[in-house]
């Protein structure tokens, strides 16, 4: 059962897990977690680590965001040549471009 409202945002993630650096793009996002897809197998339980950009467009900002989040895999399934991750966010921490980083647990 999903406790958060999910936003259907297709942005490029970079993530890193314990088989290394990898690319994606999210399908959905929402405060408690994020759904991306790529070309790697994410092992269940796997501790990831993964930022997104979220532009000003999305945010209705002047500026971007970058959101940088510590997590795990709590799914991932292959659909064609694609996998789907879905990750729960444990911590975050939001940069505006070109400043500090704020933390939140």
């Amino acid at each position: 059962m999903q406790s958060a409202a999910r936003f259907p945002l297709q942005l490029p993630v970079e993530f890193h897990s314990p088989s290394g650096d990898h690319p994606g793009q999210t399908r959905n996002i929402s405060a408690n977690g994020v759904l991306f897809q790529t070309d790697t197998e994410i092992p269940v339980g796997s501790a990831v680590e993964f930022s997104i950009c979220m532009p000003a467009t999305v945010l209705g900002t002047t500026a971007g965001v970058m959101v940088n989040c510590r997590g795990r895999a709590v799914r991932c399934f292959q659909e064609n040549q694609a996998y789907w991750v879905g990750v729960v966010i444990d911590e975050y921490g939001l940069e505006r471009v070109g400043t500090s980083p704020t933390r939140k647990q």
